[in-house]
């Protein structure tokens, strides 16, 4: 590995990784060191993290990114759009991981997706794409509506609302997986009608804490079953006012 890298301790990030199953070359151990130096950089100038310290970073953002294995098999060349993915999380530290997967970033922040740009060219990652937008808009007929094996998104919104958001995206059949950090029983039985009207249904809740701390996190596996009704999403602003 490049002698840049040899001032970061990586033990308990590897540590981490053996928990997950994950593996990974020298290669992109350091494609994740080079997105960890362009994220902090680029967040002195812009809001990206409020997290910023290295293991925390890796901890908080990479790690839990990649605890999606919990909850879904990622060997597959799946598509996977991640929706509000802000710096870039769950989308980056996942195709790292798994190149094979083809991947989506989509965020209403311009200045987020060109930073994200830069990333996807500095580290010279293929089959992955930043994109400008709000995801009411791309979810209409013959834009990227039902276009998707799976949706993913840490956003910070009800499960109603992301439900909304992201379903539409996915195709029949496939899933949508929330990245949540607390236990949320009534959010979950207040969203199940939603996901219902949606297409979908709650499939299963994976429940654990990130690798030796007491991070509680929740991942939310909701299976599309049905094509999403036209009018779903509603224009901007709509669902998160009138929640369904």
């Amino acid at each position: 590995m490049d002698n840049h890298f040899k001032k970061y301790d990586l033990k308990q990030f590897n540590k981490d990784l053996e928990k997950l199953s994950i593996s990974l070359t020298d290669c992109q151990m350091e494609q994740f060191l080079i997105y960890y130096e362009m994220l902090t950089e680029k967040n002195k100038v812009m809001n990206l993290t409020a997290i910023t310290e290295f293991d925390e970073v890796l901890k908080k953002h990479f790690v839990d990114s990649l605890s999606l294995v919990k909850a879904y098999d990622l060997c597959e060349p799946v598509s996977v759009i991640d929706i509000g993915t802000g710096g870039g999380f769950p989308g980056v530290p996942l195709k790292i991981a798994f190149p094979h997967l083809q991947v989506t970033l989509m965020d209403s922040l311009n200045k987020r997706v060109d930073f994200l740009k830069e990333v996807i060219e500095e580290i010279g990652m293929n089959g992955i794409e930043a994109i400008h937008g709000r995801a009411e808009e791309y979810a209409k007929p013959g834009k990227l509506r039902e276009q998707y094996d799976l949706c993913v998104s840490r956003a910070v919104a009800n499960l109603s609302v992301l439900s909304e958001y992201c379903l539409p995206y996915v195709k029949v059949g496939g899933k949508f997986i929330s990245y949540k950090s607390e236990k949320l029983t009534e959010e979950r039985k207040n969203a199940e009608n939603a996901i219902r009207i949606l297409g979908g249904r709650i499939e299963e809740q994976v429940a654990f804490t990130l690798p030796d701390t007491e991070l509680f996190r929740n991942l939310f596996v909701v299976k599309k079953y049905a094509p999403t009704p036209f009018k779903y999403p509603r224009k901007a602003g709509m669902a998160s006012k009138n929640p369904l």
